[in-house]
């Protein structure tokens, strides 16, 4: 019996026990139950969160040192917890130092979780929130670790290898069958499309585009295109489910459609991209007016941005794709 892998990893600003993280639990539980108990589901929680934990310290200790200035500000326990861990988990990625932790646990959370372990008729559903979008894409689809002398560069290729159709592994690993990408900016990501944007800008020619790539180094495009060309071969004409989930509040959230289908040639014959826009519970036209002054929103900006773990209608739509693509004969022996 084939088993459906349920694989979260989480944005910033999350901590939780190292050892046990539960951030994704309630989320897990509403779609263990609504799924049929046919289904063998297996749940992979990555957690990154206290990577940097020793950095952070380290910073707020000589900001508030006496020589400073820190008691003289507003905000001071907003400032150290919840700005700091929001930006400081954001911007601690970026660093090849900490990014590579970042990569590392990473790789051992999927050891541990049995991910190796998975058959070739096994499923693999991405579930991802906020900057845990940026951080997988990244991990899977970014040139920048292709370069060995990088001190995580080894962890991202073993990741690499669990994933079907990710270059340069492509026949190796399990098949995504849904991504559900919750509260992302990985829109954003299109400005880093350094060959098109040079390309429509000054009409570059096709032979030039390996140098183009050569400081494109975090352009996820071109492996994102293999991905898609290695999936499309499994699929048997049917098309991978993407959902992208959208908190009218959330202003970290951006949509995907029809942006990403410009960005990904061939997306649109194999992946079927959808924004959800999840409902306004609670709602009336009083609070919806309020909520687009620029104060407003960034108080209620925050619940808006964890809620997806808490809704059933992410929920139910996670069901739906688990079922979908169990449903889905797939051709197991292409290459």
């Amino acid at each position: 019996m084939a088993t459906d892998y349920v694989l979260f990893i989480h944005g910033v600003n999350t901590r939780s026990e190292p050892e046990k993280p539960d951030y994704a639990d309630k989320l897990f539980e509403l779609i263990r139950k609504n799924v049929d108990k046919c289904y063998e589901l297996q749940k992979i929680p990555l957690y990154w969160g206290e990577v940097n934990q020793e950095g952070e310290k380290k910073l707020l200790s000589k900001l508030q040192s006496e020589d400073g200035c820190w008691q003289q500000l507003w905000f001071q326990k907003f400032r150290q917890t919840t700005l700091l861990q929001f930006a400081g988990d954001a911007a601690s990625y970026i660093s090849r130092t900490v990014g590579s932790k970042v990569v590392e646990k990473l790789n051992q959370d999927m050891l541990n979780h049995g991910l190796d372990k998975a058959d070739s008729e096994d499923r693999l559903h991405l579930v991802t929130h906020s900057w845990g979008t940026v951080i997988l894409f990244d991990i899977l689809f970014a040139e920048r670790w292709d370069d060995e002398k990088i001190e995580g560069s080894k962890s991202v290729q073993k990741i690499r290898k669990r994933f079907y159709g990710v270059e340069p592994y492509a026949q190796q690993g399990i098949r995504i069958s849904s991504i559900h990408t919750m509260g992302s900016p990985i829109a954003l990501f299109s400005l880093l499309d350094v060959v098109k944007g040079e390309k429509q800008a000054a009409g570059v020619a096709e032979s030039t585009q390996p140098q183009a790539r050569q400081h494109a180094t975090h352009d996820i495009t071109p492996k994102l295109e293999a991905l898609v060309k290695n999936l499309c071969k499994k699929l048997n004409g049917n098309k991978l489910p993407w959902r992208n989930y959208i908190h009218p509040g959330d202003p970290v959230a951006w949509p995907l459609n029809p942006l990403i289908y410009s960005l990904v040639d061939g997306l649109s014959q194999c992946v079927n991209v959808e924004d959800v826009v999840t409902q306004l519970k609670g709602f009336d036209y009083l609070n919806l007016l309020f909520s687009q002054t620029p104060l407003a929103a960034l108080l209620n900006g925050g619940n808006a941005h964890g809620s997806y773990f808490t809704s059933t209608e992410v929920a139910d739509k996670i069901v739906q794709s688990i079922q979908e693509a169990a449903s889905q004969p797939v051709l197991l022996n292409v290459s």
